[in-house]
């Protein structure tokens, strides 16, 4: 994540920690935007939840740009991003401050019971996989949460990297639950303000 991105979204965590509810963030992979939200949730007073599979998005897996060998676990021969995640969280001070949930987006958003304050989707790039985290967890924010979406890339050229985030970005807006709050980059932050969806 960019300092700019990176700054914009620590400055709305700190914001929507105001609820005092939970700050979610669905993509962790090795753990940087979960050092902004955990210091976010520690100024809050509430907690940061992060959620992931850590095997890898699409774009991470071996023969893509984004491929790491280094996070690639030798004995399974897939990737496994929580021990770098773990150790990054560490170094950082912020344990404390974090739940980290091992699991598919979808499976942990069906079991969650609670509201949240701010959902940051940064998981898989794929319209099934956004898709599924917007689903999954939009409704669960609280009304005057905050809606982050990372990877939002409005031109068809980026079909990949960004066309899905966008394509959930506008399903949000379009929903009339939603209003954007500001747009850095490629990231976009949104506040519900209706509550169906």
């Amino acid at each position: 994540m960019p300092v700019r991105e990176g700054l914009a979204l620590y400055a709305a965590a700190v914001e929507a920690g105001a609820l005092g509810l939970p700050l979610l963030e669905v993509g962790t992979y090795c753990g940087r935007s979960t050092i902004l939200l955990a210091e976010a949730a520690r100024e809050s007073g509430t907690v940061a939840v992060t959620v992931d599979h850590h095997r890898g998005s699409e774009e991470q897996q071996p023969g893509w740009e984004y491929h790491d060998p280094t996070v690639v676990d030798p004995q399974v021969g897939a990737m496994d991003t929580l021990p770098t995640f773990r150790r990054t969280l560490h170094a950082a001070g912020l344990e404390d401050h974090v739940i980290a949930v091992v699991g598919r987006s979808p499976q942990v958003a069906r079991v969650w019971g609670g509201q949240l304050g701010f959902v940051f989707i940064d998981g898989g790039h794929t319209d099934e996989h956004a898709s599924a985290d917007y689903e999954g967890w939009a409704p669960k924010l609280a009304e005057g949460g905050t809606l982050a979406i990372h990877d939002v890339f409005p031109d068809p050229a980026d079909e990949f990297t960004g066309q899905a985030p966008y394509r959930v970005y506008r399903r949000a807006l379009e929903s009339g639950a939603f209003t954007e709050v500001s747009a850095t980059d490629s990231l976009r932050v949104l506040r519900r303000t209706a509550a169906a969806l």
